[in-house]
Formats: structure tokens, sequence, C-alpha cells
């Protein structure tokens, strides 16, 4: 078969749907190592840029992108991608979206191979590739391990190897990175985190977070905190930052992903919500404090790995897919328990301790 000079990869999401999926998106270089990579992907309201990019750059995966209208629906809009499509000239989309029933995706692999895209591989045809299967462990399968299955056919994602989720981080990064940790980067121990949580049902609440870091404080002395996050959450951050008698400083909104990720890269523990920088922070090879809603799976969505400590409640409604939970005011995460968390970031927090006495 001749060598494919474009290939198209469809993705859609945002920080931690684009982490999970590093491995596979560094088996599709593997397998196209001279072609022209572009995402079709979501782009950013505020900045008209793909997130994706914020986590990619620099790594090589990926060279541009294509934005994928929010919402798209009308036939106007559907041309328009179309035309886009086909100015770039792919011979190969690489299906990797989020699984939304095998109509639909039937149905957008008749759409790109409309486009005149010959070869699209890894949709999701099959029950069993549109859902996680359950482990022997009890838990169902990482997202980015279901990723690899419906991209079989190009080998192994080799996800337990070294630099599956490498970023490439640079010099640059990672001095921005020493810059806004200022004294905290001097060698005392670190603890990362980050209460954001994209939808209301995965927030464990004010009240938990306060009583978690009042009693972290007290038994960490000489631990540093920094904490992350988006703009629009720094206040909230400053908030609890007070309940911190240590050293500490609010990042939110001031680095973009990559120099948070560099950021991590100084931390013993990260501790937060299931989130985009609880992925990085698994990413950089961070062990993670973990606290999930059963709003998905157990596993799903975990942080891969395992040296993290997660916390996901059974709960006969698991995996709802719901934003906010009205009906049972969100048991699952509220019945985690302040104890149960404060006991694993200690038991890391030890961990980290011993590993580099």
């Amino acid at each position: 078969m001749k060598p494919a000079r474009r290939v198209l990869i469809y993705r859609l999401g945002s920080l931690g749907d684009t982490v999970v999926a590093l491995p596979v998106l560094r088996l599709v270089a593997r397998t196209f190592p001279d072609a022209e990579r572009w995402a079709l992907t979501n782009f950013s309201v505020n900045t008209k840029a793909a997130p994706m990019a914020s986590v990619l750059e620099g790594t090589g995966l990926v060279h541009s992108y294509l934005e994928y209208p929010a919402g798209l629906r009308n036939a106007a809009g559907l041309l328009k991608l179309r035309r886009d499509i086909r100015r770039f000239d792919p011979e190969v989309l690489v299906y990797l979206a989020a699984p939304r029933g095998r109509v639909k995706a039937w149905r957008d692999a008749m759409f790109f191979r409309a486009c005149g895209i010959k070869r699209v591989v890894g949709v999701p045809y099959r029950a069993d590739q549109q859902r996680s299967r359950r482990l022997d462990s009890g838990l169902f399968e990482y997202e980015g391990a279901r990723l690899a299955r419906c991209l079989q056919s190009f080998g192994d994602a080799r996800l337990d190897a070294p630099d599956a989720f490498d970023l490439a981080l640079s010099d640059a990064e990672h001095q921005a990175a020493k810059t806004a940790l200022g004294g905290l980067s001097d060698g005392r121990p670190l603890l990362a985190a980050s209460t954001g949580a994209k939808v209301d049902v995965k927030d464990w609440g004010d009240d938990q977070w306060t009583a978690l870091l009042t009693r972290l404080g007290a038994k960490l002395p000489g631990w540093c905190l920094a904490m992350l996050g988006a703009a629009d959450e720094q206040a909230r951050t400053e908030l609890l930052l007070a309940n911190w008698p240590g050293p500490k400083v609010n990042l939110c909104g001031q680095l973009s992903v990559r120099q948070s990720a560099a950021v991590l890269t100084h931390a013993q523990v990260y501790l937060g919500h299931d989130s985009g920088p609880m992925h990085l922070a698994a990413a950089v090879g961070i062990p993670c404090v973990a606290v999930f809603s059963s709003r998905n799976l157990p596993g799903e969505w975990f942080p891969f790995g395992d040296q993290h400590r997660v916390y996901y409640h059974i709960i006969s409604c698991q995996g709802c897919a719901l934003d906010v939970c009205i009906e049972r005011g969100k048991a699952c995460i509220r019945s985690i328990t302040v104890d149960q968390v404060e006991r694993g970031v200690l038991a890391l927090a030890k961990q980290a301790l011993h590993r580099n006495a």
C-alpha cells in the first residue's frame, strides 16, 4: 500500500481527553512517520485554538489542527467542514472520537468517506468497541486502552512504555514552572492540588476540601502547597489556601497547560478531582490522590498506573453521565469521607519521603 502523505485524526474533547489518548497518538505517529498529521478537533471559544494543541505543542505528534465546530448540526456547517477536509485532502482518517453509539459511528464514517477519504480506521462499529470492557479486578477498561483496541490494526499502543505519556516539556516550560513556584521549588516536599471540576457532579465540595487541607497542613509540617486551575477558579482556590499554614502559591490562571505540567514534575503528590490536571499529573509520573464521582464507570477515567489512590463509591446508578445530580444529591462523591482521602495523601506522602531519603 502506498504510504499516506496526509492523515487526519478525529478526536474531540479537552485536556483529559487528549492526555488519555497520548499513547494512541504515538501509535499513529509510528504508523505514519512521514505523513503530515492534522487533528480534527474542537476549538476553544475564547482563544479560537484547539484545546488539544495546549497539550501536544512540541511533541510532534500532530502538525496542525482543523476546527470541528461545536454543536455542528446544520447542512451549511457540514458542507463547510467537508470543503475544509477536502482542502487538506487526507488519504487516511483515524477515528478517535468518544463512543456515541453504533449508528452515529456508521454515520460519521459515511461522512468522512463522502469527504473523499478512502481509508477510515478505528471506527467502533462493534458494540464491544463502544464500551469499556469489565476487567477481572472489577474495574472497567481505561479509556486509552479502549482507543488502543480500536486501532489494533496499527499494532501495540504500548500504554506501559516509559514514553507513552511523554509530553516532551521544553527547557523554557520547566523554567517558567520554577519561576512560578519561586522558593517552593527549592527541594522542600511539595503537594500539588486542584479543586476544579468541569461539571458539578464531580465537585466534592468546599466543606470537604477545607477540612482536608486544614488537617493535612497540620500533619505535613514542612510541606509546600501549589494549587493549579483555570482563571475562574482563582478566588475559590484563594479561600481554600487560607487553610494551609505552610508555604503556598495560587497558580490558577497563571500558566499554560504545559507549564502546569512542568510545575507538577516538582510535586511529590497530587491531590484533586477527576479532572484534566489529574491526568497531567499522572502523565508526568506523579502519584495522585483522586476523588471521583460515579458519573463514569470505575476505571474508565482513573489516572493511568497503579501508584495512585482513587476514591470512588460503587453505587447502583454508576455510569449515569450526569452533569448535575438532583435526584440523589451527589450521593456517590459525597459518601467519600475526609478521613479516607486524608489517609491516602499521608500514605503517598510517606512513600515519597522514603523514596527521597
